[in-house]
């Protein structure tokens, strides 16, 4: 079978300077599970994190993410080494259905959903090519839709998770941020999951220490509750099936969550950009594929209960740090996320993780999401003086981050992230057409960036000459 074969690099247990062991490749058995291991534990921690956040069940989760990681590696044929796991550019999504009386059932209906397009753009990038993606997705587009996507989240922290323990948030973000920046390797690569360990520690402490504490809690009611309730751990099982449950479909919901499909497929295109620059092998041909069997794989994992799936980071950074970019370790880690699935007990140590907690790591965090969308912008030289790329990005997301509405019916209205990505989508194109129709170059808007500005050299979007 195509991408399960694997020949062993040199002696199955050392790397010379400069070697590195390809997607084909292995090292010893023994060596491989502990590789495996170790992108578990890379990626374990934003893996739980998701659908805590989501209320999603995280041993679920994690169970489905090691059959996508699978499914993953069969589909690209073993060329593209990743690991699957939960989605985070969903968390916001899950707070506007919660707020629209949306359960579990309506979350993954629309996560389905959108698994569904994201397979179906896949295919459509195989077909036609990956430069598809430039035309449909520019830089100015995507980093608008990805910075309103995360700071749209804002209020999530701000009124659901820090007001239950404001100063176990504080002392939980700083601790993290201090990892982030501290700390190197492969400790740098677990802040995050760092962090939710110092947390959970500190909380523990002060319960011991200081007793129950008045404030809001999950409900947001205030009243005085222990930080760390530790009741579901005690009934839970060592060994079981997590909890499934069938998705169930809101037309409202899914136009919620279908902008994100925008984040998902610049996430897929650019870890397949850097898997093929660290493997010396370009993937271009593979970037439909991969992106489809991402689809699928949310596909999958959505059906029964669990999450939307993405390509880790996380996993590219154990990559780069042990230059061994076997898919047989990941299929090692598929196999241990399996076997943790299967332990209820963890899934609900997990789940206890005081709001607390989750406040400081959210700041962090949902800020960090917006943030991409800036270095996506800098990467690309995306520049703002330029009206094209200024008008829709900023309007589009001052309409995210304010979560404003545009009521259509008494039934149906767009709002937040949707109606955001609809505005900077659209009007992108929309005055791309115009201004090439009228054959107009537009002066710059922004003083501060005219800096060498010529307009016999620029196009109306600032990347060029209109064709």
């Amino acid at each position: 079978m195509a991408g399960v074969g694997w020949k062993v690099h040199g002696d199955g247990k050392h790397l010379r300077p400069g070697e590195v062991v390809r997607p084909d490749e292995r090292l010893s058995w023994g060596r491989t599970a502990g590789l495996g291991a170790q992108h578990v534990v890379s990626m374990i921690g934003a893996c739980f994190v998701a659908p805590v956040l989501m209320g999603l069940d995280p041993g679920l989760a994690l169970m489905a993410s090691g059959v996508a990681t699978v499914l993953f590696l069969l589909l690209t044929r073993g060329r593209v080494p990743s690991y699957l796991g939960s989605s985070l550019s969903f968390v916001g999504v899950s707070a506007v259905i919660a707020g629209q009386g949306g359960d579990a059932g309506t979350l993954t209906g629309a996560l389905f959903v959108v698994g569904a397009c994201l397979a179906g753009c896949g295919l459509a990038i195989h077909v036609l090519g990956a430069r598809v993606i430039h035309a449909v997705l520019p830089p100015a587009v995507t980093g608008a839709v990805v910075m309103l996507i995360g700071f749209n989240l804002a209020p999530v922290t701000a009124s659901t998770y820090w007001p239950q323990d404001q100063w176990t948030a504080l002392a939980t973000m700083l601790f993290t941020g201090l990892a982030l920046v501290v700390l190197r390797g492969f400790w740098s690569r677990i802040a995050i999951f760092l962090g939710l360990l110092f947390g959970y520690v500190l909380s523990w402490v002060l319960d011991l220490s200081l007793g129950q504490i008045h404030s809001v809690d999950g409900s947001g009611k205030v009243t005085d509750h222990w930080r760390l309730d530790f009741s579901a751990v005690a009934q839970a099982d060592w060994i079981g099936l997590p909890s499934f449950h069938a998705p169930e479909f809101s037309t409202s919901a899914i136009l919620v969550a279908l902008p994100v499909l925008v984040a998902l497929i610049a996430e897929n295109a650019g870890h397949v950009k850097a898997v093929g620059e660290m493997t010396g092998d370009p993937l271009d041909d593979k970037m439909g594929t991969a992106i489809m069997a991402d689809g699928a794989a949310s596909m999958l994992s959505t059906a029964v209960g669990g999450p939307a799936t993405t390509t880790y980071a996380e996993n590219i950074g154990v990559m780069a740090a042990t230059r061994v970019y076997s898919t047989a370790a990941y299929w090692a880690a598929a196999g241990f996320a399996l076997l943790f699935g299967l332990c209820p007990k963890v899934g609900a140590v997990v789940a206890a993780i005081p709001g607390g907690v989750l406040g400081g790591i959210t700041v962090i965090l949902y800020g960090m999401i917006g943030l991409l969308g800036a270095q996506i912008w800098i990467r690309n030289e995306v520049d703002f003086a330029q009206p094209l790329n200024l008008v829709p990005a900023a309007a589009g997301i001052i309409i995210g981050v304010g979560d404003v509405s545009l009521k259509f019916t008494e039934t149906f209205e767009l709002s937040g992230i949707a109606l955001g990505t609809l505005i900077v989508l659209t009007g992108y194109h929309a005055l791309r057409w115009l201004s090439h129709a009228a054959g107009t170059r537009q002066q710059p808007l922004l003083d501060g960036g005219t800096a060498g500005y010529d307009p016999k050299d620029k196009g109306p979007d600032g990347h060029g000459k209109a064709d």
